[in-house]
C-alpha cells in the first residue's frame, strides 16, 4: 500500500477526523461548562478523565453511524496513529506542572498540547486543515496563557467550538474528496 492510498484510508475509515474531533470537542466543552458552573477543579477532572475516553466513544460513534472502525492490517500509518494518539496523555506531567505553576494555564497548556498533536494529522490524513487546527490551537493556548491567564474557562470553550467546528469541515472535506476519487478519470 502506497502512502496515498494509506491516507485515503485513514481519511475515509476516520471521516477526515469527524467523530475524534466531535467526541474531543463534546468532552472539552464539558470541562469548560463544568470549570464555568462548578469548579476549576472539576472541569480538569472532566478533561483529562474524559480524555481517556476519547478513542473508545470514538469507536462507539464509527460503529453507531456503521462504519468500519479501524485501518485495515496492511495499513503501514496504523503506527503512526497509534503512536501521535499517546502525544497528549503522555504529555499530561506536563500540563499539570503549569496549572500547579497557575490554574489559569492548565487550558492554555492543554490547548499548546493538542495542536502539536494535530500536526503529524496533516501527514496521517493527507490534509493540510490540520495545521491550521494545530496552529489555532497552538496560537490560541500561547495568546490565553500570556494575555488572559486568569479567564479559566475560556481556553476550554473556544477549544470545543473550534474542535467541533473543524469537525464538521473535516467530514465535508473528506467526503467530497471520496466522491472525487471514486469519479472515473476524465
Amino acid at each position: 500500500m502506497d502512502v496515498r492510498d494509506a491516507q485515503r484510508e485513514v481519511r475515509t475509515v476516520f471521516i477526515g477526523g469527524f467523530p475524534g474531533q466531535l467526541v474531543s470537542g463534546v468532552i472539552w466543552l464539558l470541562s469548560a461548562a463544568a470549570g464555568t458552573w462548578h469548579s476549576r477543579r472539576l472541569a480538569i477532572i472532566v478533561l483529562v478523565i474524559g480524555g481517556m475516553f476519547i478513542f473508545p466513544l470514538t469507536q462507539l460513534l464509527l460503529r453507531a453511524m456503521r462504519r468500519p472502525a479501524s485501518l485495515s492490517p496492511g495499513n503501514p500509518l496504523g503506527g503512526l496513529a497509534m503512536q501521535v494518539a499517546f502525544i497528549v496523555p503522555l504529555s499530561l506531567p506536563l500540563i499539570g506542572a503549569a496549572a500547579l505553576h497557575r490554574v489559569g494555564w492548565f487550558y492554555p497548556a492543554f490547548m499548546i498540547v493538542v495542536g502539536a498533536h494535530y500536526l503529524p494529522f496533516v501527514f496521517l490524513y493527507g490534509m493540510w486543515q490540520f495545521a491550521i487546527l494545530g496552529a489555532l490551537l497552538i496560537a490560541g493556548g500561547v495568546a490565553l496563557g500570556l494575555a488572559l491567564p486568569d479567564a479559566f474557562g475560556l481556553g476550554g470553550w473556544l477549544t470545543g467550538a473550534v474542535l467541533v467546528l473543524f469537525a464538521i469541515a473535516g467530514r465535508s472535506i473528506a467526503l467530497r474528496r471520496q466522491r472525487e476519487e471514486a469519479l472515473p478519470p476524465a
